[in-house]
C-alpha cells in the first residue's frame, strides 16, 4: 500500500483540527480556502440565551427603577445604596457571562480563522476585560 492510499480517506490533522475548533465556535462550513462561520453570517455569541438575557435585563431595569422611587419617596440613604450595589453586582454578572459568551464563540471563531483576525479579537476582550475591572 502507498502513503497516498494509507491516507486517502483520512483527513489531515490538520482538517481534523479546524474541524474540532469549527465545533467550539459554532456552525463552520469551508468554501473554497476559506472558512465560514456564524459569526460570518451575523450570529453573535449571545444568540442561543437571549431570551434569557433579555429577561435578566428586564429585572436589572426594574431595579434600577426602584432606585428612582426609593429616591422619590425620601427612602432612607443607606438603604438606597444597598439597592445600587445590588443593581450594580446584577450588571457586572451580566457583563461577566456575556464576556464568556463573547470568548467562546466570538474569539473562538476568530482562532478558527487564524492571521491577524485572532490577535485583533484578543486585543478587544483585553480591553472590554479592563474596562468592567475599571468600574
Amino acid at each position: 500500500m502507498t502513503t497516498t492510499e494509507a491516507g486517502a480517506g483520512a483527513p489531515s490533522a490538520e482538517a481534523a483540527g479546524t474541524a474540532e475548533r469549527a465545533e467550539t465556535a459554532g456552525t463552520a462550513e469551508t468554501v473554497g480556502a476559506e472558512v465560514v462561520t456564524d459569526h460570518d453570517r451575523g450570529v453573535h455569541g449571545y444568540h442561543k440565551q437571549k431570551d434569557e438575557h433579555l429577561k435578566r435585563l428586564r429585572r436589572i431595569e426594574g431595579q434600577i427603577r426602584g432606585l428612582q422611587r426609593m429616591v422619590d419617596e425620601d427612602v432612607y440613604c443607606i438603604d438606597i445604596l444597598t439597592q445600587v450595589s445590588a443593581s450594580t453586582k446584577a450588571l457586572q454578572s451580566f457583563a461577566l457571562q456575556l464576556l464568556e459568551e463573547h470568548l467562546r464563540h466570538c474569539v473562538a471563531d476568530a482562532a478558527l480563522k487564524g492571521g491577524s483576525e485572532i490577535d485583533a479579537k484578543v486585543e478587544e476582550a483585553t480591553k472590554a476585560i479592563a474596562r468592567l475591572l475599571r468600574t
